[in-house]
């Protein structure tokens, strides 16, 4: 049976932690961030979570992480 490839762009966006929780980096920071509130610009800088449901589909691309 041969190996399932990784893609490659899910393996950059996403992380799993040992916890086979699924986190990823907060989408819109990347321009126009100084109209923001300071509180908006904190969160921009955290990682997020993601929904259950899409757990299966990220397991699928990343076989192997």
């Amino acid at each position: 049976m041969p190996k399932i490839k990784t893609h490659q762009a899910t393996a950059k966006r996403f992380k799993i932690t040992k916890n086979n929780k699924i986190i990823k980096r907060k989408a819109g920071q990347d321009h126009f961030n100084s109209r923001e509130s300071g509180v908006v610009t904190r969160g921009k800088r955290r990682d997020i979570g993601i929904a259950e449901t899409e757990h299966k589909i990220i397991r699928q691309l990343m076989p192997y992480k």
